[in-house]
């Protein structure tokens, strides 16, 4: 019987093994952590985003540069497909205000309970999936052929195993404490497999120049609510504009909003050295209305309670203004207008890839044959977040780490499946 190992047991790795024991091949999946889908959970606690509702064309222009090579794999299993998934385990979905998909009951752990019993118990003849926790994947043997041997570390010491294909499904680098640690990058390096370089995606950025003392200590962990941001989608992209909200942090922003924006910002940063975006503390008030209400008389009332009781500038909102604004600028009505509008807030760096949502950056998909497997090693798929492309939060990141894990197990099958013919 053929044999596949499966390294990562997120949803990727987790796909990729159902696949391949439906596909007729005994399943063996390795996985660092104590137990499976640990991202996973974590991702879920807040409220598990499965996938989005949009039409396929939009949805699939939320992959950028990278939506061309994902396009197949999407249109297999796309948001609908993972609706369907969800519902074959018995886990129902809705959608809700933003069009973003969720279980009725917004929980991962039920999902993956019965993702996990129906791998292992499976109903439908497939072979049942073999779960190996606490052993880490640390490089490739000596020997081997013609699929290299795997090195594993595990609490009884390295081991040596030996398949004919294997799924590498290890995540790229962010929160590393749930396994995702990137140190894959050299043990395909060293046969030449072609990886870009890992960066942070759906990340925070640090301001530049940092907070004053004052700010950090008053506003650091609270919101910007009902705000908006315009951005250059990097050093060519087009201005972008998008409503929201986002979290000031001891040393600068992160939040939906800015990861909304962080690809085209990390690349201004890259090109760059730097990165400005516009803050609208008020999108729902035009410019002239601001104006207007800025240089509404006052009498002896303070600036803050004017700006409350006019325009409900207080808290976060008007303390930014005075981190940002000189005394005399605040207190001219046509610059304290204008920045009410479009606070510029320039940016340093993102924060450490570890700290970040997910990962951009990986293998690059010229590295894959028209199989899909590894053209300097054949007998080897690579599958989910390791793979160079990133998506903004939203669902778009879990459904194309399912799509890429089935696509990995269909080239691994297809890859056996002509070998035993010869």
């Amino acid at each position: 019987m053929q044999q596949v190992v499966v390294i990562g047991a997120g949803p990727a790795g987790l796909m990729a093994a159902e696949m391949l024991a439906r596909g007729g091949v005994q399943v063996h999946v390795f996985d660092a952590m104590p137990s499976a889908g640990r991202k996973f959970l974590l991702a879920g606690i807040g409220g598990l985003n499965l996938t989005h509702s949009e039409p396929a064309e939009p949805f699939l222009a939320r992959y950028g540069a990278r939506a061309a090579d994902l396009a197949p794999m999407l249109q297999a299993f796309g948001a609908d497909a993972v609706r369907q998934w969800a519902a074959g385990l018995g886990v129902d979905t809705f959608v809700g205000s933003s069009g973003r998909v969720f279980p009725t009951g917004m929980k991962a752990a039920p999902l993956l309970r019965s993702w996990l019993h129906r791998l292992r118990h499976p109903a439908d003849g497939a072979f049942p999936v073999q779960f190996h926790m606490r052993h880490r994947w640390v490089g490739w043997a000596a020997r081997g052929s013609p699929c290299p041997a795997l090195r594993l570390q595990s609490p009884q010491g390295e081991q040596t195993v030996q398949a004919d294909a294997v799924v590498l499904a290890l995540g790229g680098a962010s929160w590393p404490r749930l396994g995702s640690d990137g140190a894959w990058v050299p043990w395909l390096q060293e046969h030449k497999v072609d990886v870009a370089p890992l960066q942070p995606a759906n990340c925070g950025f640090d301001v530049a120049g940092g907070w004053t003392a004052h700010f950090a200590q008053r506003f650091a962990g609270q919101a910007f609510k009902s705000v908006a941001i315009r951005w250059q989608d990097g050093p060519a992209g087009a201005w972008q504009q998008r409503k929201g909200e986002f979290v000031a942090t001891a040393t600068g922003i992160e939040g939906s909003l800015v990861y909304a924006a962080s690809h085209g910002l990390r690349e201004l940063l890259a090109a760059q050295g730097s990165a400005t975006l516009e803050l609208d503390l008020l999108p729902g008030h035009s410019p002239q209305r601001v104006l207007a209400e800025v240089t509404h008389p006052r009498g002896s009332r303070s600036l803050a309670s004017h700006l409350k009781s006019r325009l409900g500038i207080e808290g976060i909102k008007a303390g930014i203004l005075h981190e940002r604004l000189r005394r005399d600028e605040m207190l001219d009505p046509q610059r304290l207008a204008a920045a009410i509008k479009a606070l510029p807030l320039t940016l340093g760096a993102p924060r450490p890839i570890a700290e970040a949502i997910s990962t951009a950056g990986g293998v690059r998909f010229e590295a894959l044959d028209a199989r899909g497997m590894l053209r300097a090693l054949p007998r080897v798929a690579c599958a989910g977040e390791m793979l160079d492309w990133e998506a903004p939060t939203g669902g778009y990141l879990l459904t194309a780490c399912l799509a890429s894990g089935r696509a990995a197990a269909l080239a691994v099958l297809d890859c056996l499946g002509e070998d035993a013919g010869r």
